[in-house]
């Protein structure tokens, strides 16, 4: 995923706090937008996409139909986190929709095991990424005739751009694949649809991504994370076939093998702790804060990946110096 924007909003101008409510407001209660500028569509094509993509990453390819929108992690034979995308299944391509940086490790890592296959990328860079957050993302996106008719995690074609129900963030959320020419004019007619709507920074979805749990790959992970810590499991399918990483996967879920595992942290006071801060238990480290966030909802909150032993929930840990923080499971709304 784009690497969003963190920060700690307790010192910043009256002025940026009140448009941060603005847009949060949106997103919760209508419709929010954002450009994701940095994420790309990779097109791949072949007969063999399927069965290659079916073995490379996690995701049940070979058994999804067109109009899928498929949840993915690339992972070394060890289940550490490469990178994650989203696969769009059309007719005739897979439409890989991933983090333009994560784009370049992971195709070095497929073309290592591409031998003969059919299997080819197309930079499509032609297309953009458009977000729309919110309980009236589908009305913005869309007719109520075809709203009602969207799945989570599929998607239809309109005109030349693909609209999917997918929720990036966790949240009600619909993505739109589309041309960069026509970004302006898709934006200002998403807004027209829906009332209350609006354009938003990064800062309002990193706070949803946080509120819902959602780990980031490369700020809440490490090249040493393994999937499951993450809590990465929309995007595993615990039925398919092998793929590289599935004997470390399968044998952590059978037999309860993780020491690590990511949780929420809701700090004791209204001060955002910095990226990387030690979290304590009776003196021995137990994690590090990986995001943090002020949110309007759950006050200043964080995730981090904890060793076992700070995995109840309500037990205080030590942040930092002299902060203090709960542990909180996750998403934050069900605690």
């Amino acid at each position: 995923m784009a690497h969003l924007e963190t920060s700690d909003r307790t010192g910043a101008p009256a002025t940026a706090d009140a448009a941060f409510d603005s847009a949060y407001d949106a997103v919760v209660s209508a419709a929010g937008v954002h450009v994701l500028d940095g994420r790309i569509v990779v097109r791949v094509v072949g007969d063999d996409r399927a069965s290659f993509f079916h073995g490379m990453c996690t995701a049940d390819v070979k058994g999804a139909k067109p109009g899928s929108i498929l949840p993915a992690l690339f992972l070394t034979e060890h289940a550490h986190v490469i990178a994650d995308a989203f696969i769009w299944v059309t007719g005739d391509a897979l439409m890989l929709d991933i983090d333009s940086d994560a784009w370049t490790r992971t195709r070095a890592h497929l073309e290592r095991l591409l031998v003969a296959d059919d299997v080819e990328f197309e930079d499509a860079s032609e297309l953009a990424l458009i977000d729309v957050e919110g309980p009236a993302a589908l009305d913005a996106a869309c007719s109520a005739e075809v709203a009602a008719s969207i799945a989570p995690w599929r998607f239809v074609e309109a005109g030349k751009s693909l609209i999917g129900n997918l929720p990036r963030y966790g949240g009600p959320a619909v993505s739109v694949i589309t041309s960069r020419d026509s970004i302006d004019s898709t934006i200002a007619n998403l807004l027209a649809k829906a009332p209350h709507s609006r354009r938003v920074d990064s800062s309002a979805l990193e706070t949803i991504r946080v509120e819902n749990g959602i780990a980031l790959i490369g700020v809440d992970t490490t090249d040493k994370t393994i999937a499951l810590e993450a809590r990465l499991d929309r995007a595993i399918s615990f039925s398919k076939g092998c793929y590289l990483g599935q004997e470390t996967i399968e044998r952590a879920t059978a037999r309860g093998g993780l020491k690590k595992r990511m949780f929420g942290l809701k700090f004791n006071d209204a001060h955002v702790p910095p990226v990387g801060a030690v979290v304590s238990l009776a003196g021995i480290e137990v994690g590090r804060v990986t995001s943090a966030v002020r949110s309007p909802r759950f006050g200043a909150i964080g995730l981090a990946v904890l060793h076992r032993s700070a995995w109840t929930p309500g037990v205080e840990l030590k942040i930092g110096g002299d902060g203090a923080a709960i542990v909180a499971d996750l998403p934050f709304a069900q605690g």
